[in-house]
Order: structure tokens, then C-alpha cells, then sequence
């Protein structure tokens, strides 16, 4: 498993204790990371969004991004999740890292001050080139779109 250099800072006056991303398990994909709120926790009503600051701001290295993606057991428990996921930071990026919480869930869910809100999975970027065309290659499924392919 190769590893990457994700550098990161705490926001001034950040409560550090709570720690930095972190895998747990020796599998895992995702790096998970906390909310910071030591104001006070932030109660998501059924549908409601919030921005929750994680106190970190984070370097990630050029030909990379970080996906920040849901947790599958506070999507499944409670019907959190990420609207955006999975969302993107770019390696230019240099501000704060807060994560956009979603209650899709039929109830309030508080989100607690060191509470694991998402997952942060490094990937290589591969940069494309688009180019005007006149016309593009057929395929046997030309322009059939969403379940076009099959039931299910």
C-alpha cells in the first residue's frame, strides 16, 4: 500500500484532542475525520444541512484530491449523509475543512463535539483534455440513458 503525505494544521485555537483523520482498521480505505464543536453540538433536524468544522486545514500534494464520503453506519443507523459525496478537495485548497452534514433520517441527530462525521479517501487525479469533435464513436448502446442497461 503506498502511502501520501497529507499535511495538516490546526485552525488557531483548535482543540487538538481530538486528533487528526485517522484509519481504523487495517483495511480501511477512508481516514475518519471529527467534528469540531467545542461551542456546542449542532442539532440536524429531518432534512436539515449543516457545515461542520473538523478545526483543520489540510496540504494534499499536486496529481492528488481527498473524496470525503459518508459513513456508512451513521448513514444506515441514522440517515446521515453527505449531499455533495462524494465531495472533492482540490490540492490548491488552503482553507478550512468542514464537511456538509445531511439528516435523511426520520429523526434530529445531534452532532457531538469529536464525533467521527465522515471519511477522507486520498486518489491520484488523472486530468483529462476535452476537444471540440464533429462526431463521436457509436456504441451498442448509443443514447439510451438511466436503466437503459437492465432492471435493477
Amino acid at each position: 500500500m503506498t502511502a501520501v503525505a497529507i499535511r495538516a494544521i490546526w485552525e488557531d485555537g483548535a482543540d487538538e484532542t481530538i486528533g487528526l483523520p485517522s484509519y481504523e482498521s487495517a483495511g480501511a480505505a477512508g481516514a475518519d475525520v471529527r467534528a469540531h464543536l467545542p461551542e456546542g453540538d449542532i442539532v440536524l433536524e429531518p432534512g436539515a444541512r449543516a457545515l461542520v468544522p473538523t478545526g483543520l486545514r489540510i496540504e494534499i500534494p499536486e496529481g492528488f484530491e481527498v473524496q470525503v464520503r459518508p459513513r456508512s453506519g451513521l448513514a444506515l443507523k441514522h440517515g446521515i449523509t453527505l449531499p455533495n459525496a462524494p465531495g472533492t478537495i482540490d490540492s490548491d485548497y488552503r482553507g478550512p475543512l468542514g464537511i456538509i452534514v445531511l439528516n435523511a433520517g426520520q429523526e434530529a441527530f445531534t452532532v457531538e463535539h469529536g464525533m467521527r462525521i465522515a471519511q477522507l479517501v486520498v486518489a491520484p487525479v488523472v486530468r483529462a483534455q476535452f476537444e471540440p469533435a464533429d462526431a463521436l464513436g457509436e456504441t451498442k448502446r448509443g443514447e439510451s440513458g438511466f436503466g437503459s442497461t437492465g432492471s435493477g
